[in-house]
């Protein structure tokens, strides 16, 4: 018990949580536990996973911003190797905090993971040569249920590090670049619409 330490409700949004494990080490290297249900619930975190997911990434990759329309999907997600930076937008439209978005850099160095509950969009950035992220979720994966808004969207502004590039108004990654290379979007993810247009959790 006791294994974590956990920040709630992060730049005021409700929900939001930075896990940080306990970790283990010495000269033959570290032993931590990703996940204990118990100590979960100890810090008032009660929630069921059902399906974890796992993705490889190169530099300059941007997946994102995505989410389930009909089931909503809580995530703990984290980088098991490299650094990304991960990035969550609140779509609850009877929140306080509605279109705000908050960001994090999660890397396999500080193992920080993050909670996100269910009715926020959800993507990240890849700033290592590659990053293996992995996630868990409260509901399973509905491939008809996809939904997704604009990465970059200056109503909501994200600041993405290291991002160069003027919005033309829409999501292409057209002349967008990190550190001199492209942007590398899915064609999906270039196409979404900005916040005034796109899906509103209830």
């Amino acid at each position: 018990m006791g294994q974590i330490k956990v920040e709630k409700d992060v730049a005021g949004i409700k929900g939001l949580c930075v896990i940080e494990p306990a970790i283990h080490g010495d000269s033959r290297g570290y032993f931590m536990e990703t996940y204990n249900q118990h100590d979960m619930e100890e810090v008032g975190i009660d929630i069921t996973f059902v399906q974890d997911n796992q993705s490889m990434s190169t530099k300059g990759v941007l997946r994102g911003l995505h989410f389930q329309k009909n089931f909503p999907q809580c995530k703990l997600v984290r980088a098991i190797k490299g650094t990304v930076f991960d990035v969550t937008v609140d779509l609850r439209s009877g929140s306080e905090t509605y279109g705000k978005w908050y960001g994090i850099e999660l890397s396999e160095e500080n193992k920080k993971q993050f909670l996100i509950p269910r009715g926020f969009a959800h993507g990240f950035l890849v700033l290592s040569d590659t990053a293996e992220f992995c996630y868990k979720c409260d509901d399973f994966y509905h491939a008809n249920d996809e939904g997704g808004m604009a990465w970059n969207d200056p109503e909501i502004g994200i600041e993405w590090p290291g991002v160069v590039g003027e919005y033309k108004g829409s999501a292409s990654a057209d002349g967008y670049s990190l550190d001199g290379e492209p942007l590398n979007l899915s064609d999906k993810d270039q196409k979404w619409l900005g916040i005034k247009d796109t899906f509103k959790f209830k």
